[in-house]
């Protein structure tokens, strides 16, 4: 008899029962699986971009762009430090990664140099001996504020793309200023295109009424912004002083005004919500814009103050785009534009093509691998192809549990496991047959085949392994698919071979009882 302790008996029927319950769901709607027990498993392997259809985007970040807000947020730093110590100043400009300013007094000079390090301990100051001074960040500070808006960049991306209600998003960071975005079975790529192009930054200001507001005209403390609405041509004179920004808020929601008319309802924190309230108990009557991205979307008049930290944007909204903006605002500003580098759309008649081939490749892979398995070892060739079904059943319940993406190249993946699944039983075959031959008895035969061949099937799986995760760590997105599948085939290929064909044989030989072997 072939000796196989108990626990490991146990443990091998466990792990093929277990991949039988997991794998169960992939045959059974999400419908119907609702009406499953809670305890029932319910995850289903999920299809990537390439097979269901969806979304491909490429983004970068717009770094300029942060480097350039951080130059306007200095120069307002150094207008609210020098104007404090009552230290004179001309001609405080922030240009694209630097800010200039000239002192009245040159005699101020070392005295404005230690405060404004003192407000900002990143910036570098260089100085004339007439007062002028530049300002300007340092490498490193550059680099880390990068850095940051990357990552917050993603973050952004990630609410917004959650906020649609995406499932199984796939978003990571490309190089140092690049996002990919992958949304498999998105129907409407143009509007999450628009949703993460724009940077969302939204502001509470004031309108100044008398001036009057020109496009392109230059005013001091003022910004001339457009209307958001389609098809007028309006424009207001903007206070730059900002009341209230979008960071203060906690909640937006899409809704609808006492006119049934599509709307917006906000509420604020606790800060925001007395920022806003004292700013509109001290100006009723007055008129003040909701600006997002530079465009006024809503520009009502206070009527009575708004204390309570709540209130409503009205505006020409269709639904989609209250919805929308509600998005936007929930999920936060990016902190910089992100610009589309790539995009592609992938539709669900490409996917569905892709798994009848991968169905047709797969289906067409098993049955030469059973056919040679059976032709070449008779009976133990039909027990290796059961190994190559348990193989197969393993594999899929193994994706669905960790919920692990399959694509198009993970496919090919498994096609590849298929008939590597087979390589273990080949060589385990082979040392027993070899066995047989130099005369010793059957079940010694046996036993020495599965130990003999343990050292040489450990080596090659374990250099196959070590050349996918390399695929994987390196690789990004499909490599990684592909990896994955590879992976876990080869993994199980293993525990099939080694474990279950010998517990099948064990089996075997105990029920049969038979004088020779048939291989």
């Amino acid at each position: 008899m072939i000796h196989i302790p108990l626990w490991k008996t146990v443990l091998t029927v466990a792990v093929c029962l277990l991949g039988i319950v997991f794998i169960s769901p992939n045959f059974f709607t999400k419908e119907q699986l609702a009406h499953f027990p809670d305890w029932f498993p319910k995850h289903q392997v999920v299809l990537g971009l390439d097979l269901q259809g969806g979304a491909h985007l490429l983004l970068e970040v717009d770094f300029n762009a942060v480097v350039h807000e951080q130059m306007n947020s200095l120069a307002d730093a150094v207008r609210t430090s020098l104007r404090k110590e009552r230290i004179g100043y001309v001609g405080l400009t922030a240009k694209k990664d630097f800010v200039t300013l000239t002192l009245r007094n040159p005699a101020d000079l070392e005295k404005a140099k230690t405060l404004l390090k003192q407000a900002d301990s990143d910036i570098e100051i260089i100085s004339t001996p007439e007062g002028q001074l530049t300002l300007k960040l340092s490498d490193t500070a550059i680099s880390e504020r990068k850095r940051s808006a990357l990552a917050q960049s993603i973050e952004i991306v990630r609410r917004r793309v959650d906020e649609m209600g995406t499932s199984e998003p796939y978003i990571q960071r490309q190089g140092e200023d690049r996002i990919l975005v992958q949304l498999p079975g998105l129907k409407d790529p143009t509007r999450i295109k628009n949703l993460l192009g724009k940077t969302a930054k939204l502001q509470f200001r004031f309108v100044d009424t008398s001036i009057e507001a020109e496009p392109g005209k230059a005013i001091p403390g003022v910004d001339i912004l457009p209307e958001e609405e389609k098809g007028r041509n309006i424009y207001y004179a903007v206070k730059k002083q900002i009341i209230v920004t979008g960071e203060n808020l906690v909640n937006a929601q899409p809704g609808f005004d006492q006119y049934n008319r599509p709307d917006v309802t906000f509420k604020f924190d606790s800060l925001g919500a007395k920022k806003f309230g004292d700013a509109t108990r001290n100006n009723v009557g007055k008129i003040f814009a909701i600006v997002l991205d530079d465009k006024v979307i809503s520009a009502p008049r206070i009527e009575t103050p708004i204390l309570g930290g709540e209130g409503s944007i009205t505006g020409s909204f269709t639904v989609q785009e209250a919805q929308d903006l509600a998005l936007l605002m929930r999920a936060g500003a990016l902190p910089a534009p992100l610009n589309v580098l790539e995009e592609r759309t992938v539709g669900p008649g490409l996917g569905a093509d892709s798994i009848v081939s991968g169905e047709r490749a797969t289906i067409i892979g098993i049955l030469l691998v059973v056919a040679f398995m059976f032709i070449a070892y008779s009976f133990f060739g039909a027990i290796a192809n059961i190994a190559v079904l348990f193989n197969l059943i393993l594999l899929f319940a193994a994706l669905s549990v960790s919920q692990a993406t399959l694509t198009l190249p993970g496919i090919a993946g498994i096609a590849l496991t298929i008939g590597m699944a087979v390589d273990a039983n080949v060589l385990i075959n082979e040392r027993i047959k070899e066995e047989l031959r130099h005369g010793r008895k059957m079940l010694s035969a046996i036993d020495a085949g599965y130990n003999r061949a343990m050292t040489t099937i450990v080596d090659s799986n374990l250099t196959t392994l070590i050349g996918v995760g390399i695929l994987y760590y390196f690789g990004s997105g499909p490599t990684r698919g592909f990896a994955v599948t590879t992976s876990l085939g080869i993994i199980i290929s293993m525990f099939t071979a080694i474990s279950l064909t010998k517990q099948i044989v064990a089996w075997w030989i105990q029920w049969k009882r038979p004088t020779r072997l048939p291989i």
